[in-house]
C-alpha cells in the first residue's frame, strides 16, 4: 500500500435545506510533512466531534482504486482526492482485506483499525448528490477509521505497511455486510465476533450489541 494524498480541512458553512450548518468535509490535498496527533491531523479539525473524530475515529482512509468507480459511476472525472472526506487517500487499500484491530505503520505512525465508516449526509453536500449516502452504504467500499496508536509524521507517497494482523480476521468490509446487508448469512455470528473484539470501536459495539 502506498499513501498517495494527505487531506485537511478547515471548518466552513454551508447552506442545506435551508439551514446554515459547519462542515469540515471539504478535504483538500496538502504538499510536505502533516504531523498525526492523538485525536487528528495538524491542519484538519473535525466539527461534530459526536459523530466524527475522537480516539476511534482520529484519521479515516479511503481506497485511491475507488476514485476510478466512482468517477465512471456518476460521470465526474474531476473527482480529486479528499473528496470522499478521507484524511488518508491509499493505494491498494481494500475493506475486505483490512481487519477490526490490524495496525498500519506510515512512517513512525502508527494506526489501529477501528471501523468502518457510515457517511451521513455531508457527503451528499461534498458530493452535491443528495443519494450519495445510500449510494456509498449500497456499493460497501466505505473506507476506514483508526486510532492513533503511536503519533508521528507522515506524508504523501510513504509506504504503507500493515505490521499486525488482528487474530481473529475480522475484515472490515465483512463486518459492514453483515450489519447493512439484510441477506447476509451468518450475520449474528459475525456481529457477535465483532463485539469480541475490544478494538472495536464504542460506537461500533453499541449498534452491534443493540443488532445483536
Amino acid at each position: 500500500m502506498k499513501l498517495l494524498s494527505v487531506n485537511v480541512s478547515q471548518p466552513v458553512e454551508v447552506e442545506y435545506n435551508n439551514t446554515r450548518i459547519w462542515t469540515s468535509i471539504f478535504k483538500k490535498p496538502v504538499d510536505g510533512n502533516v504531523d498525526v496527533e492523538r485525536f487528528n491531523l495538524d491542519g484538519d479539525q473535525q466539527v461534530d466531534l459526536e459523530n466524527h473524530g475522537g480516539g476511534h475515529k482520529a484519521v479515516y482512509g479511503f481506497s485511491a482504486e475507488q476514485y476510478e468507480y466512482w468517477r465512471n459511476e456518476l460521470d465526474r472525472p474531476e473527482l480529486h482526492y479528499g473528496q470522499f472526506g478521507e484524511n488518508l487517500t491509499i493505494s491498494q487499500f481494500d475493506e475486505s482485506i483490512l481487519c477490526i484491530g490490524d495496525q498500519l505503520q506510515i512512517n513512525d505512525c502508527i494506526l489501529e483499525v477501528t471501523q468502518p465508516r457510515v457517511p451521513c449526509f455531508k457527503l451528499g453536500i461534498a458530493l452535491a448528490l443528495n443519494t450519495m449516502p445510500k449510494l456509498f452504504i449500497q456499493h460497501g467500499h466505505t473506507g476506514i477509521y483508526f486510532k492513533v496508536l503511536q503519533a508521528g509524521t507522515i506524508k504523501a507517497y510513504a509506504q504503507v505497511e500493515r505490521i499486525y494482523q488482528h487474530p481473529q480476521k475480522l475484515a472490515v468490509k465483512t463486518l459492514f455486510n453483515a450489519y447493512f446487508d439484510n441477506d447476509f448469512i451468518d450475520a449474528d455470528k459475525v456481529l457477535q465476533l465483532a463485539s469480541e473484539i475490544h478494538q472495536l470501536s464504542d460506537e461500533w459495539r453499541e449498534k452491534v450489541l443493540a443488532r445483536l
